[in-house]
């Protein structure tokens, strides 16, 4: 009998599985999911902004949250590249003390109040403080690019470059020229760029053009499909470095574009940029610290390029840090840029909305570089800008295209406000990204009510990016006042300690307060119910922007 019903249970076919035990199986396996992934957010963002935000579009948009979370919720730069970029740091480290070049210096050229701050910087990059340089500030695109252009056809050596981008359209037709004449009479040029700011670039003429002459052309951080299961795609080189025979360094906010021609279809003006060419003749400066990230990121970026620099360290030891130049050599380079300087084409007033003096040379500079990179160097400049926000006891003056902080950033600048300190955000009145701008706004009410002023530029998109506080210290580099150049990007700053240097930068800033409108708490709080509510929507938003 038992064996009967047996055999009749096995004759009856199974149930097939309707929409309900879908839905069901379907609804347990999302908890489970959303848990799981919740847990995994709590546990691994430090910052609680990022992390608000991050369940906020999980619980929102429960898929898309997902695959964005799995795809760009963590500062992942890959397995691989993490120990290249470890090992290439080793090779240049081992090197440095090798030829006895100490790179972590100079804390007690520094006043009492800021070696702590100096010491933010060097416990995270090695870096410390170097003096000795001459430097000048260039306001306007054909300074920068005379300037440049003449630097590499004096170059007897090398020159290096690191970029987010490359558009080959007017002058920088000419500054690549100027990178094929010197490949070709034996200057060895490496020209480091980011896949993705630079995607163009890598399908031109001109790329062809430069490889065929000579010229090493690497891509920083390529994407793919593949590659981005295993790291974030959107984790970018940001940084903006020129190095040229290791003693003369460009950094500031320009890429290598000509801004008559970069994008013109955006409706928002022309970029202004800043750059500052440093000079020195010391052993170890700005220059070879700058020629240390350079080469360290290029050497990353693939095996080639790391067993290339595994290989070559003693000629990088002859090529790069030449201790011992000869005056003769010396004095030639220095008469053929002080000559240049001369000539430098002084802008006319219809070539940009403002027009700023030339500014002098300024001898003597103490400057400190701080590069970062997400998972190398923690959040080196974050620090950095929130103590010194702090520390501020007259001034505070901000340029930056893109201002969306976090709630200690924004509670530092509030704070100083109240405490006396002037504090002054100077940022475009638009700006090339809706979100952007919006998230920004959000923080404008809190600002105006403790007394910041937020002086909205009106000639173009002002796209440089300077920290003065005081009248001694000054932040001057490619970061942007948002999470992504703190927490995501690959950037470079330069801390500069020298008064004279700063003026030069507070000056600049104040030729952009005078194009400048500047926002009134009573007209702020006129704006309709709806945009307000926008505003503060995006703002959750805001510590992924």
């Amino acid at each position: 009998m038992e064996a009967h019903i047996i055999a009749l249970a096995a004759e009856q076919p199974l149930a097939p599985w309707s929409w309900a035990d879908f839905a069901g199986y379907g609804l347990i396996l999302h908890i489970i999911l959303m848990v799981v992934l919740t847990l995994r957010i709590v546990s691994v963002q430090r910052n609680i902004g990022v992390a608000i935000a991050w369940i906020a579009i999980l619980y929102t948009l429960p898929l898309f949250g997902l695959i964005a979370y799995i795809l760009v919720g963590e500062p992942m730069v890959g397995r691989r590249y993490r120990q290249r970029m470890d090992q290439a740091r080793l090779l240049m480290n081992e090197m440095a003390e090798r030829e006895r070049l100490i790179f972590d210096q100079g804390k007690e050229l520094l006043p009492e109040h800021y070696r702590g701050v100096s010491q933010i910087g060097t416990r995270w990059t090695g870096f410390g403080v170097f003096s000795d340089h001459q430097m000048q500030l260039l306001t306007h695109p054909s300074a920068i690019f005379k300037r440049l252009i003449d630097d590499i056809d004096a170059a007897q050596r090398s020159v290096l470059m690191e970029f987010y981008i490359i558009y080959p359209k007017g002058r920088i037709l000419d500054v690549l020229q100027a990178l094929i004449a010197a490949a070709k009479r034996g200057i060895e040029c490496h020209i480091l760029i980011d896949s993705v700011g630079s995607f163009s670039f890598f399908n031109s003429a001109e790329h062809r053009d430069l490889e065929r002459a000579g010229v090493f052309v690497h891509q920083s951080l390529p994407v793919g499909l593949f590659k981005t299961l295993f790291k974030r795609s959107d984790l970018r080189n940001h940084r903006k470095i020129v190095v040229i025979d290791e003693y003369i360094g460009y950094i500031g906010s320009f890429n290598l574009v000509d801004p008559k021609f970069f994008k013109q279809d955006k409706d928002i003006g022309q970029w202004i940029d800043v750059a500052i060419r440093s000079f020195s003749q010391q052993p170890i400066n700005i220059a070879t610290a700058m020629a240390k990230v350079v080469i360290t990121d290029i050497g990353a970026e693939s095996s080639d390029n790391l067993d290339a620099l595994h290989q070559r360290v003693n000629s990088y030891t002859r090529k790069l840090y030449v201790r011992h130049p000869t005056i003769n050599d010396m004095n030639s380079r220095v008469k053929v840029l002080e000559n240049a300087a001369d000539h430098i084409e002084q802008p006319s007033a219809g070539a940009m909305s403002i027009v700023i003096p030339q500014m002098p040379v300024v001898e003597g500079v103490i400057a400190q570089l701080i590069p970062s990179a997400p998972q190398v160097t923690a959040h080196v400049i974050y620090n950095t800008l929130v103590t010194i926000i702090h520390r501020a006891n007259k001034r505070i003056r901000i340029t930056t295209p893109y201002f969306v902080p976090d709630e200690a950033l924004s509670g530092a600048l509030v704070t100083a406000a109240k405490r006396g300190v002037e504090v002054t955000i100077i940022i475009p009145e638009k700006v090339d990204s809706f979100l952007v701008q919006h998230a920004s706004q959000a923080y404008y009410q809190e600002l105006l009510e403790a007394g910041v002023t937020i002086a909205l530029f009106k000639g173009g998109l002002l796209h440089a990016k300077t920290v003065v506080i005081d009248d001694d210290y000054c932040l001057f580099g490619t970061v942007n006042i948002d999470m992504r150049s703190f927490y995501l990007n690959m950037e470079v700053s330069m801390a500069i300690y020298t008064p004279e240097m700063v003026a030069q930068v507070a000056d600049c800033q104040e030729t952009y307060l005078q194009s400048c409108r500047f926002l009134e708490l009573d007209e702020w709080q006129q704006r309709r119910d709806y945009e307000r509510l926008f505003d503060n929507v995006v703002r959750l938003f805001s510590p992924l922007l």
